[in-house]
């Protein structure tokens, strides 16, 4: 029996983004270390291994404030989400109240008309 075509299958979703992730991450290294190089380069005075420990040290800093940043953009997008899940069940609960409330008046005027005949 053919699957109906609406996107792929769970397993494969998550297989693409963690490759998404894993490319993005790669991305992220990959401007840390070249920062980390233009940086090491304006102090021709330090030695290879110098260099190599500053490189080093620039490039573990500038994950661990990514990895920062991203947690706090996690955090605040889980925040939102609530807020907006409840604001909407609020605004759907007033919508039906309000639906009911103009559905029972328009009955209760039609009733009205008609024994007033």
């Amino acid at each position: 029996m053919p699957r109906s075509v609406k996107g792929p299958a769970p397993d494969v979703a998550a297989g693409i983004a963690r490759l998404e992730g894993y490319l993005l991450a790669q991305g992220r290294l990959s401007e840390a270390r070249r920062e980390a190089e233009e940086f090491a380069d304006r102090m021709p005075w330090l030695t290879t291994a110098q260099r190599e420990d500053v490189v080093s040290h620039y490039v573990q800093d500038r994950i661990a404030l990514t990895r920062r940043v991203l947690a706090a953009l996690v955090a605040r997008a889980g925040e939102l989400r609530q807020e907006y899940t409840e604001r909407y069940e609020e605004l759907r609960r007033r919508l039906v109240c309000g639906s009911v409330a103009a559905l029972l008046c328009s009955a209760a005027l039609c009733a009205a008309a008609l024994l007033a005949r």
